[in-house]
């Protein structure tokens, strides 16, 4: 029997998922979280073979619950998401995440998945391989990615001029021209653009 942990902030989706994956004979779900403290938590107290998680959880992103995970256990991770960019997928492959899926999978295309990763093997959806094989090179400079990166806390100006070693107008500027170059209308959504496209 394989043990399962289901995580996802979304009530309904998370559990019909588990009822449908409850229907397979080998497969069991010992826990349920709604988000990734919970999950974390839940993977240490009850120890599944497979944690399936979803990957844009609050508070935290299931990446970093995924990495928590694996420190703490010895479960295997699949990441379920709506939004697969190529970076992400990256990240997840180097934090030893051994299942990377879309939503979009079908409960029973998912059973097989758990369980060939369950057998030791790894799994990435086609269409987000060949994404990650085909995507833009990064427009940013490399001032531009490490003040993003400092954005990425959340802090004031000031806060991230600090943290860089610039100016507060420098600052500015960088931001300005990396959201420019984005297409998006603020610093937050250009550090969340870089995070997802895994160049920071």
């Amino acid at each position: 029997m394989i043990r399962l942990l289901i995580a996802d902030d979304e009530d309904l989706l998370r559990g019909a998922l588990a009822a449908l994956l409850e229907l397979e004979e080998d497969l069991t779900v010992v826990a349920e979280a709604a988000d990734s403290l919970a999950a974390v938590r839940l993977a240490v107290e009850h120890r599944p073979d497979i944690a399936v998680l979803d990957l844009e959880m609050p508070p935290a992103d299931g990446l970093r619950a995924a990495e928590e995970i694996r420190a703490a256990t010895d479960a295997r991770i699949v990441l379920v998401t709506r939004h697969a960019r190529p970076g992400v997928l990256r990240r997840a492959l180097a934090a030893g995440v051994s299942g990377f899926v879309p939503k979009t999978t079908p409960a029973a295309g998912l059973a097989q998945i758990i369980r060939a990763v369950a057998a030791g093997r790894r799994y990435v959806d086609p269409e987000i391989a060949a994404s990650a094989l085909t995507e833009d090179d990064c427009p940013l400079t490399d001032r531009e990615l490490e003040v993003l990166r400092a954005a990425r806390g959340g802090g004031s100006i000031r806060e991230i001029a600090a943290q860089v070693h610039l100016a507060p107008g420098t600052v500015r500027n960088y931001l300005s021209a990396a959201m420019g170059k984005l297409g998006v209308a603020s610093r937050h959504a250009a550090a969340h653009r870089a995070w997802e496209e895994g160049w920071i």
